[in-house]
Parts: C-alpha cells; structure tokens; sequence
C-alpha cells in the first residue's frame, strides 16, 4: 500500500506518465530500455510499485557496500561479481524453481557511452528458465515509461530480435545520445 502511495506521488512530481500493459502473472525477464540514465532506476520502481509487481535486479556488488546493501536488497537488488556472475544467474533459477513469482529486471544495453550492441545475457537466462520476456521502456520525447509486450523467445534469435527491435524503434530513452539499437553482437549465434 505504501509503495503505491509513493509511486502515485512520483508520478505525479516527475512530469512522467505511466503507460503501461498490466504486470505479467508469472515470472519474467524484464527488460529496461532504453537505458541511458541513472534515473531509469526510479521509473523502474515507479512502474512496479503502481503495478504491485516484485522485482528483482542484478547490480554491481560495489552498490551493496556498506549502509546501502540493505537499502538496495530491500528494492529487490541482487549483488553481482562480475568476475563471477554464473553463481547468481544459477540462484535466480532455483528462485524460480520453487514458485517464487517476480520480474528479474535486466538492462541489456548499458548506461554508459560506447556500447554498440545489447548484452546477449537476457535471451540466454529467459531461454534457459523458460521465462518469457516483458519489455519495459523509458521515452523522454514522450516523457512515458512502462511495461509494453511479452514475449516467448523462441530460439530464432533474429526473429525474436526484429520483434524486439521493433517494439523499441520509436523509445528514445532518457538520453537518447546514448539509445543502442537491439541488436546483439553475434545474434546468429546466440541460443
């Protein structure tokens, strides 16, 4: 109830609007995109909270050092070294071996400058689970943020990718100097 309470109230301060599908019923592999701001995070917690939805996000580890562990495990982050990261994709899917319902929020295309292609790690966690993929966005020309479509991938990476491509051609991000257009790197051998 609370959560709802400041969602409203962040959605009605921030000049954003929610647009959005209703949260998917089972878990999912949630995509944040375009994601070219810090900022995202709270439109993230926006879309979740109005929708009642549990989250869970992977972040650096250096994000849950000291006072803030606490606070970000508590809006659902999952620390990740990423000198070691398969020990936290194998623990999301026991997570979702025993029932428990929640988006896993994932980021393909970075904050930073320079990328020029998603991260493939998304397809390959939603194809290992069986999870389908919830595609959320962020559009600053429109200043609306949301949850679009889900998806079952289904293993034609190129095919699955052009329906993601598509979806996200007219979302500009909060920057959009720095929007990367979905693509993987390698999408023919992705799967």
């Amino acid at each position: 109830m609370i959560r709802r309470l400041v969602a409203r109230a962040f959605w009605t301060l921030s000049g954003w609007k929610l647009v959005t599908e209703p949260a998917p019923d089972r878990p999912t592999v949630l995509i944040g995109a375009p994601h070219t701001s810090n900022f995202d995070f709270l439109l993230m917690l926006g879309i979740a909270w109005s929708l009642d939805m549990d989250i869970r996000w992977m972040g650096k580890h250096s994000l849950f050092a000291g006072w803030r562990g606490p606070v970000m495990r508590a809006l659902g982050g999952i620390p990740v070294d990423r000198k070691n990261p398969r020990g936290v994709v194998e623990g999301v899917i026991e997570r979702i071996r025993e029932g428990e319902v929640f988006g896993l929020v994932v980021t393909p295309d970075g904050t930073r400058s320079g990328h020029t292609h998603w991260k493939s790690g998304f397809y390959r966690i939603a194809r290992e689970t069986g999870m389908p993929v919830t595609l959320g966005y962020v559009d600053r020309t429109t200043k609306t943020s949301g949850l679009g479509i889900t998806l079952e991938l289904t293993g034609d990476v190129a095919a699955d990718m052009d329906r993601i491509r598509a979806f996200y051609a007219d979302k500009a991000g909060y920057h959009p100097d720095r929007r990367v257009e979905p693509r993987l790197a390698n999408e023919d051998r992705v799967g």
